[in-house]
C-alpha cells in the first residue's frame, strides 16, 4: 500500500458514507476545480439535531501527500469503533469507548481530506515538489506561472502590499503577486474553487467552532495568529484597523495582533493536549506555538491569506459568526514532504491520537439548543409515534378506515347544511358590497 491518489480518496469517502449511513453525510462540494473535478467531504455525527462541529481539512498544498490519508484514516477509525462499541488505542495513546461515542453524538466532525485535488494528481503523477492548484488564468501560457496557492488566497490581509510592512517580505513565506511564485495568492480572495469549497463548509455548517488544517511538514501545532506578534492590551491593534496598514509583519515592533487572553489560554491548552496525545503513541515530540513563529522554520513566518488566521478573523469581522478556534498541525518531524509508506503509517497513528483529543476537546460540556432539540426527536419518538403509530393513524391503518366510514354516514347530512351556510354569506356579501 502506499499514498491515495485522488481517485481513492473520493472513493474512500463514498464508502465510508456508504457503509456508516446512518453516523455520515457524504457533502458534495459545489465548486469545480479548473481541471473539472468536483471534491466532498464527510460530516460524521448522529440524529437530526445541530450541534457544535469541528472541520478537519488537508491537501492544499499538492506535494504534502500524507495529509489525506491521515483523514481518511482518523474517519475510519472513529466509524469503525462507534459501530462496534469499542476503545481506540494508538500505542500508549488509548480512548475508550464512552470517548469515542460522546465525539460521536455530541458532535459533528466534518472532514474534507483534499482541498487541492488538481495539485495532487499533479505532484502525484508528474511534478513532486508541486505546491499550487493547477489554475492557469494568470500564467499567460508560461507552465512555470500556473497556479495558485490556496493558503495565501483566504481573505485574511489578503492585499499584502497595503497591510503589511516591506520588510515582511524578506522572511520569504508573506505571500506573492508573481504568478511564477509557489506562494502566488491569487487574483483576489476567494479566487479559486479550492478556498471556495472550504468557506461553503462555514456557510453551510455555521455551527463550527474548531478548525484543523493538516500541513507538513516540521512536527508543528499552530494555533493564531500568524500575521503577527500575538498581543492582549490593546483591542484597537488589530488586522481590521486601517491605520496600522503598512506595519504588519514584524517582530518586535509596535503592531502585535490582537487577540484575548483567554482566548490565548485556551486555544493553547487545547494544543498542549493534543501534544501530549501525539507524545503518548511512540514518543514524538510535537512543538506548541503560535503560527507567526513557526517553529521547524527558524525563523518569523508571516502569511497572508491563510486559512486558520481567516477561520479565526470571522468573528472579528462579523460578531454574528461562532468564534472559531483555528490550528495548524504540521506533519512529520523529519523534515521531508515524502517520508516513506512505513514510516507514513506511523505519522498516522501519531496524528490521529492527536485528532481523536482535538475533537474531545470541542466536545460542549452543555448546549441549550442542542439538548431542546434531542428531547423534541426523542418526545416525538418515544410519546407521539407510540400514541399515534402510523400504522394505525396512517392512510391505511383501521382508525383511517372508521373515519372514512364515519364520513361516509355523516357527509350525506352536513354536506346541505355547509351548501344552505355557504349560500346565505354569499348574499350578505353582495348586500354589503352595494352598500359600498
Amino acid at each position: 500500500m502506499s499514498f491515495l491518489n485522488v481517485v481513492e480518496i473520493e472513493s474512500a469517502l463514498i464508502g465510508l458514507a456508504s457503509s456508516y449511513p446512518s453516523v455520515t453525510q457524504l457533502i458534495t462540494l459545489p465548486y469545480f476545480t479548473v481541471e473539472g473535478r468536483q471534491s466532498h467531504a464527510l460530516r460524521i455525527g448522529t440524529g437530526p439535531c445541530r450541534r457544535s462541529a469541528v472541520l478537519i481539512i488537508s491537501g492544499a498544498h499538492a506535494r504534502e501527500w500524507g495529509g489525506p490519508d491521515i483523514c481518511i484514516n482518523f474517519a475510519a477509525d472513529l466509524l469503525e469503533a462507534y459501530s462496534l462499541g469499542t476503545a481506540l488505542i494508538y500505542g500508549g495513546t488509548a480512548y475508550s469507548a464512552a470517548e469515542i461515542k460522546s465525539i460521536i453524538e455530541r458532535l459533528d466532525v466534518i472532514v474534507f481530506p483534499d482541498v487541492n485535488p488538481d495539485g495532487r494528481n499533479y505532484s502525484q503523477n508528474t511534478y513532486p515538489m508541486w505546491r499550487k492548484n493547477r489554475n492557469p488564468a494568470s500564467s499567460g501560457g508560461q507552465a512555470s506561472k500556473i497556479g495558485v496557492d490556496p493558503n495565501r488566497n483566504y481573505d485574511f490581509l489578503w492585499d499584502f502590499n497595503a497591510a503589511f510592512a516591506p520588510g515582511a517580505q524578506a522572511f520569504g513565506t508573506l505571500a506573492s503577486s508573481d504568478p511564477s511564485s509557489d506562494i502566488f495568492h491569487g487574483i483576489a480572495a476567494f479566487s479559486e474553487a479550492e478556498t471556495k469549497n472550504v468557506r461553503y463548509l462555514f456557510d453551510q455548517f455555521p455551527q463550527i467552532s474548531w478548525f484543523m488544517d493538516i500541513h507538513s511538514f516540521g512536527g508543528d501545532i499552530l494555533h493564531s495568529w500568524g500575521d503577527d506578534t500575538n498581543q492582549s492590551g490593546s483591542l484597537s491593534i488589530n488586522f481590521t484597523n486601517a491605520a496600522w496598514n503598512g506595519q504588519r509583519g514584524l517582530p518586535a515592533d509596535a503592531y502585535g495582533e490582537y487577540i484575548g487572553a483567554c482566548d490565548l489560554a485556551n486555544v493553547a491548552a487545547a494544543a498542549n493536549a493534543m501534544k501530549a496525545a501525539i507524545a503518548g503513541v511512540r514518543g514524538e515530540t510535537y512543538a506548541v506555538a503560535q503560527a507567526f513563529f513557526l517553529p521547524s522554520w527558524g525563523s518569523p513566518y508571516p502569511t497572508s491569506g491563510a486559512s486558520d488566521d481567516w477561520t479565526y478573523s470571522r468573528f472579528f469581522t462579523d460578531p454574528t459568526k461562532r468564534k472559531v478556534r483555528a490550528y495548524t498541525l504540521e506533519f512529520n518531524t523529519v523534515k521531508t514532504f515524502f517520508p516513506t509508506w512505513a514510516e507514513m503509517q506511523q505519522i498516522i497513528l501519531d496524528v490521529d491520537a492527536g485528532l481523536v483529543r482535538f475533537c474531545l476537546g470541542a466536545v460542549p460540556r452543555f448546549s441549550l439548543s442542542y439538548w431542546l432539540c434531542w428531547w423534541r426527536h426523542r418526545l416525538n419518538d418515544a410519546i407521539w409515534h407510540r400514541v399515534f403509530p402510523p400504522e394505525l393513524w396512517g392512510p391505511y391503518g383501521p382508525w383511517a378506515r372508521i373515519r372514512r366510514a364515519v364520513e361516509s354516514i355523516l357527509f350525506p347530512i352536513v354536506a346541505p347544511l355547509l351548501r344552505l351556510l355557504g349560500t346565505g354569506a354569499r348574499r350578505r356579501s353582495s348586500g354589503g358590497s352595494r352598500r359600498r
